[in-house]
């Protein structure tokens, strides 16, 4: 089954979250208004609305309340990659070119710097204190990450530990605040807000690493920008740490820099691939998503559970 089709029952609210984000970032100045739709225009999973608006059905929806929600919860993850991109010196996203690239760093760092603002200013119409309060420190947490993910660059001397607490801030916390957020608004009862909250969190961890594998089991063609590029980069992954393990292919990674040739990256890649390193982290990516899947339990048995639950399993499986 098809991504889109597992939540069919949404489209129409899904155009609504649509509109909302083109007409939000539709600014005055005509440059950043051009920036911010180039990325929007890009496209996108939109997981997190998607998420909001799920855990929205298990209380009291209201498509105004649970479109602000959705709406912010995309900008901060927006503004997220925009900035992700100068970090990187990423050129292309989901096949088209960044907008570092397109203008330059100062016009990509303003533009994220407006979408994260726009998110606030549709955050403050949402009439939820506990609602801000998870918005606002989910802010906070992505952009620590954003910072650690600059100290980690081509520290190769990183462990497990790094790592997950670095994709937690990075993919995680946004997701799981998304479900969180959704529920919010929607007046789910407590103890469901939890299991939305947990479902979101699991699922976050499993999708980043299934990322990160794909970075090196992919084509440039599916991912829509380099395979390898995570490496090439600085940015150390799961698959990464488990095929460093073997001092051999340890050896040739830690020569990884920015500017290698083509080919010097493509064998270091062929190796990793050739390890177990692949298979270790679909295993443990594999395990964040068993526990997704047992956060729902106890949850009412409706169209949106089943929703999630393919989801999940979808994301969870992905091959690009």
């Amino acid at each position: 089954m098809k991504l889109k089709m597992m939540y069919s029952f949404l489209n129409s609210d899904l155009e609504v979250i649509e509109k909302t984000l083109e007409d939000t970032v539709n600014a005055d100045s005509s440059l950043l208004r051009e920036s911010s739709l180039h990325l929007l225009k890009a496209g996108g999973k939109r997981i997190r609305p998607i998420f909001v608006l799920l855990a929205g059905q298990f209380g009291n929806y209201n498509l105004n309340s649970i479109t602000k929600a959705a709406v912010s919860l995309e900008l901060i993850h927006m503004a997220s990659l925009v900035h992700d991109d100068v970090i990187d010196d990423a050129d292309l996203r989901r096949g088209l070119p960044t907008i570092k690239a397109k203008w330059n760093n100062k016009v990509a760092m303003y533009t994220g710097d407006y979408i994260f603002a726009r998110s606030l200013e549709i955050m403050s119409d949402i009439k939820k204190q506990s609602a801000h309060k998870v918005l606002a420190n989910t802010i906070v947490e992505v952009c620590i990450g954003e910072i650690q993910q600059i100290k980690d660059k081509y520290r190769f001397d990183q462990n497990m530990k790094d790592y997950f607490r670095r994709i937690k801030r990075k993919t995680a916390l946004l997701i799981s605040a998304s479900s969180l957020v959704g529920a919010i608004v929607s007046d789910v009862e407590e103890k469901h807000q939890k299991k939305l909250y947990q479902f979101g969190y699991y699922v976050g961890m499993s999708f980043q690493i299934i990322d990160d594998v794909l970075d090196f089991v992919s084509t440039e063609k599916d991912l829509g920008k380099p395979a390898g590029g995570d490496l090439l980069q600085g940015n150390i992954t799961l698959p990464v740490l488990f095929a460093m393990e073997k001092s051999e292919i340890r050896h040739k990674i830690m020569t990884v820099h920015e500017g290698m040739e083509k080919n010097e990256l493509q064998e270091i890649i062929d190796l990793i691939k050739q390890s177990d390193a692949i298979d270790r982290s679909l295993n443990i990516s594999d395990m964040y998503l068993e526990k997704a899947l047992k956060s729902l339990e106890g949850l009412p048995n409706n169209r949106s559970k089943k929703a999630l639950i393919n989801i999940a399993k979808y994301l969870g499986k992905r091959k690009y």
